[in-house]
């Protein structure tokens, strides 16, 4: 499991997008840590940012990424 930041260093994107990617749903948290408030996320996310990152060097747009991924 890995922390937002975890999850950053992981993949090579940066904290806004992630935030970005769960606020327009392309991806989701896992479970969360309630007393802390703390976002936690598996592998299965960390190939679901690797399929983005190659679609989105493709030149896809967010839009049609949702639409392929289903998000």
């Amino acid at each position: 499991m890995y922390l937002i930041s975890n999850l950053a260093s992981k993949t090579g994107l940066s904290k806004d997008t992630l935030n970005y990617y769960l606020n327009i749903g392309l991806i989701k948290e896992t479970s969360r840590i309630p007393d802390l408030k703390y976002r936690l996320f598996n592998d299965s996310v960390v190939d679901r940012l690797m399929q983005i990152q190659e679609l989105r060097k493709k030149g896809y747009s967010i839009k049609k990424i949702k639409k392929i991924l289903g998000g």
